[in-house]
């Protein structure tokens, strides 16, 4: 008898089970597309947790699509909120390169040039978007790394789609099967902001351009129960449309809009944030959407809690992501035309059978964006065993000629444009060829030609013609002043400088190298009407050595980061116009730390020093301090509280200390302090190490701008109770 009442039991409570099971209505979540708009879904999610419901679907479109895949791939609300404020979409929008990863030749691309256009068949072109959205792949595809084997969004822990338009058929294109981050970034690739993803033979932009709420898709899935949020634009008038962005934006919405009015009649709970005061780029406003979509579902909190019942109160755990570490076995890559193996290697800085972090292949990845060969860079990865192959598609970039431009002001070289050509692939895969021509007050130039081998050991030439004129007060000639009867003389000065080196790099961090240089030094003045005007006209041969490393986020506003240059040169023949030549060599080297004190505050601290060795140098190779805003070359280094190259000698020790405050977006307020002993061989003697003899003090404002720094400063010594303002715009050459 007992045997058949627990029969009983069992068999009703099955049935009970089932019946609930078959109660329980399937839920589909549908988020529409709306760029920052789409922060309002993360408040929407929150809510719906709050409600207790369980989300079987998920469909989402462009940013819908972003924080939908999320979700499904096992992240909670609080967690994505937690991303999304931690996202810095300035960096995301610019598909942002940490200044780390790249090279020292692609650090001066960036830190030179105003504007880079492509050059082809001798027309200029413009790049197809503003970003390749590479950074955003980079990111996603670290915080999916828990679904990276899951090719089926139908087995991701919630199952997703998202759509993309096909930019040559202009058809809908259902995203539920391939790499998770790379259909995120398909849906979401708007025109002309981000460049077309090529996915699964296909070339997609912005889903939104043709189905900006998938209802339908979800539907199919077995949805019985349609949760929407729509955050897309309304048409605008002709006044609101008063920008690019809301243009494009409203040329997207005019094929969608009709669409959307039918969908929201096919959803059972309808969500409309209240956020018509924001745009699509309004990603500074974000805990503002967030809250805007709360405020919304909790307009609707009744109906959710009844779907929240249905699923037990079904409360989503938080995601616990797996170690941040990947064993590399291979490193496979399509055929290349024009990059080899060991270039690829060189520049993800790992090999095959490696241990790497998430980290390193970002920076790797970067890497190679950095060198702008590849138009397009994709990645994912294969189950070996219990680890992983990486399988890189890389496009090349069929653009190998570039036009760059600059314009910079200083107090030394004065106004100056900048032009330059850059040609890559000129007689082997993996060089290019760069030149500077510098017109304005003083006419220059700058000839680069470089091979670049990975591991192995690259090889370049180097040319450069620098030309200024400029009263001094003796530190590059060995003339006396006071037996010419004058305090400063009129100095044109002509520096022709050629190098051929070699280079590589040492521990993936240093960079090591050296070479033969010749130059070529004419210096005259039109201030010795009585004498000789030639001060110097020789040519000079050295060979010289060099190590270099650079980790500053910034060169001109650094948070962080820490650099070392040290260098020597010897300098073994001279045609000797002075008669006064003997072999010598010149050393010196440069350290540099930054780091933030707080939020928006920054110190960077910075020492240099130097000397000669042999029994005497030439006054040209001295080391000259003073001024400041001018591009540094020779021995040639800026001192606050002094004019511009007043102060020097064969051997010089400096330190400063530089306090930075970034008092809003991109604008600096500045304190500085120089101190330095200088002379002749001052390093003889202990005296070195007393109290400086040169002190200077400097405050300044910055502002950051597309062409560049744009500089003023203001600095005082206490030595000479001198003191000079000091402008510099645009990036310095």
């Amino acid at each position: 008898m007992k045997k058949y009442i627990l029969f009983l039991l069992v068999f009703f409570s099955g049935l009970t089970v089932f019946s609930q099971k078959k109660d329980r209505p399937k839920i589909g979540l549908v988020l529409s597309g709306g760029g920052a708009k789409g922060f309002a879904h993360i408040g929407v999610l929150k809510v719906i947790e709050e409600a207790g419901i369980k989300i079987d679907y998920i469909g989402g479109t462009s940013m819908g699509a972003v924080v939908g895949g999320l979700y499904a791939s096992g992240y909670n609300a609080a967690q994505l909120d937690s991303i999304f404020n931690e996202t810095d979409f300035d960096e995301l929008l610019s598909d942002y390169i940490p200044r780390e990863t790249k090279n020292f030749y692609e650090k001066r691309n960036d830190e030179v040039y105003a504007l880079v256009l492509p050059f082809n068949k001798y027309k200029i072109g413009i790049p197809d978007a503003l970003s390749k959205g590479l950074y955003n792949f980079n990111l996603l595809s670290r915080i999916t790394r828990n679904v990276r084997h899951v090719s089926d969004f139908n087995k991701l822990p919630i199952p997703f789609l998202c759509i993309g338009s096909d930019i040559e058929t202009g058809e809908q294109v259902v995203l539920n099967k391939g790499n998770l981050a790379r259909a995120m970034i398909a849906s979401s690739a708007f025109p002309s902001l981000f460049s077309p993803v090529e996915y699964q033979d296909r070339f997609l932009v912005d889903g939104g351009v043709v189905n900006n709420y998938p209802i339908d898709e979800i539907r199919k899935l077995g949805a019985d129960i349609i949760i929407g949020v729509d955050v897309q634009n309304d048409l605008l008038d002709r006044k609101g449309l008063n920008d690019a962005t809301k243009i494009l934006v409203q040329i997207t919405n005019l094929h969608s809009i009709d669409k959307m009015k039918e969908n929201v009649l096919k959803t059972d709970i309808y969500i409309r944030p209240d956020i018509k005061n924001y745009g699509v780029m309004s990603f500074d406003k974000g805990k503002e959407i967030v809250a805007k979509g709360e405020e919304a579902a909790f307009s609707v909190f009744e109906r959710l809690k009844q779907l929240g019942v249905k699923s037990n109160n079904y409360k989503k755990p938080r995601l616990k992501n797996p170690v941040d570490s990947l064993q590399i076995v291979n490193i496979n890559c399509n055929r290349l035309n024009n990059y080899t193996k060991d270039y690829i290697y060189g520049k993800l800085q790992f090999k095959p059978d490696t241990k790497i972090s998430y980290g390193q292949l970002q920076k790797g990845i970067n890497n190679l964006n950095a060198t702008e060969n590849f138009s397009a860079i994709d990645y994912y990865f294969e189950k070996n065993d219990e680890n992983v192959d990486l399988n890189l598609n890389l496009k090349e970039n069929p653009t190998d000629t570039y036009l760059k431009f600059g314009l910079h002001y200083d107090g030394l070289y004065k106004s100056a444009v900048l032009v330059n050509m850059t040609h890559k692939k000129n007689f082997f895969k993996n060089d290019v060829a760069s030149l500077d021509v510098i017109l304005g007050d003083n006419f220059r130039y700058n000839f680069d030609y470089y091979i670049e081998n990975g591991y192995n050991i690259s090889l370049g030439f180097k040319s450069y013609l620098n030309k200024f004129n400029r009263n001094v007060q003796g530190q590059i000639t060995n003339l006396d002043f006071e037996d010419l009867g004058v305090n400063t003389l009129n100095v044109d000065l002509f520096d022709l400088t050629n190098e051929m080196y070699f280079q590589t790099m040492f521990a993936h961090r240093f960079l090591i190298g050296g070479g033969l240089e010749y130059k070529y030094l004419n210096i005259k003045s039109s201030t010795l009407a009585n004498a000789d005007p030639i001060i110097d006209k020789s040519d000079y041969v050295s060979i010289f050595a060099r190590l270099n490393y650079d980790s500053m986020d910034d060169k001109f506003f650094p948070r962080k980061g820490w650099y070392f240059s040290g260098d020597i040169h010897s300098y073994l023949y001279s045609s000797d116009y002075t008669k006064e030549f003997e072999p010598f060599s010149i050393a010196k080297a440069n350290f540099g730390v930054a780091f933030q004190l707080f939020k928006s505050a920054t110190v960077k601290l910075q020492s240099e020093a130097g000397f000669s060795m042999g029994e005497k140098s030439v006054p040209f190779f001295n080391f000259i301090l003073g001024g400041f805003g001018y591009n540094v070359s020779n021995n040639f280094s800026h001192f606050y509280g002094y004019d511009f190259l007043s102060i020097g000698g064969n051997s010089y020790i400096k330190s400063s200390i530089n306090l930075d405050y970034e008092i809003f977006k991109k604008n600096h307020i500045n304190i500085t302090a120089n101190y330095a002993n200088i002379g002749e061989d001052i390093f003889q003697t202990i005296d070195w190490i007393s109290i400086p003899k040169f002190s200077g003090y400097a405050v300044g404002y910055g502002l950051e701008t597309a062409i560049g720094p744009i500089e003023i400063k203001r600095s005082w010594s206490p030595e000479t109770h001198s003191g000079y303002t000091w402008f510099s715009v645009g990036f310095p050459f």
